[in-house]
């Protein structure tokens, strides 16, 4: 199935006369491969540890950023187990990559 991005340009004249023209371009579509059966639990978390699991259940590369983009942990979870009681209380982005499947979740730290 091909898609196309169409480009529509509409010309006015002072003779209130009008000139339309369509062009039909190619267009590639990128999808990303989400994790599949991904859970991450507690959210929000209180206790200072959050629970990853996925359907493949593989080793996991978790990046934590505080909501002004920087990169606060950056970790490789071989388990489902992760510490983050050095995480002061907010929202961050949690951004996990499984194999080539990756997901972007949002974290409350209370």
């Amino acid at each position: 199935m091909k898609n196309y991005l169409f480009i529509l340009v509409l010309t006015l004249s002072l003779g209130f006369g009008a000139t339309v023209s369509a062009q039909s371009l190619p267009s590639k579509i990128v999808t990303s491969n989400e994790i599949i059966d991904l859970v991450i639990y507690p959210n929000p978390v209180s206790n200072g540890k959050i629970y990853i699991t996925t359907k493949q259940n593989l080793s996991k590369l978790v990046e934590i950023y505080d909501v002004l983009g920087k990169k606060i942990v950056s970790n490789t979870l071989f388990g489902k187990e992760l510490n983050i009681s050095r995480l002061t209380p907010g929202i961050y982005i949690l951004k996990i990559q499984e194999g080539t499947n990756s997901a972007t979740r949002k974290l409350v730290v209370r």
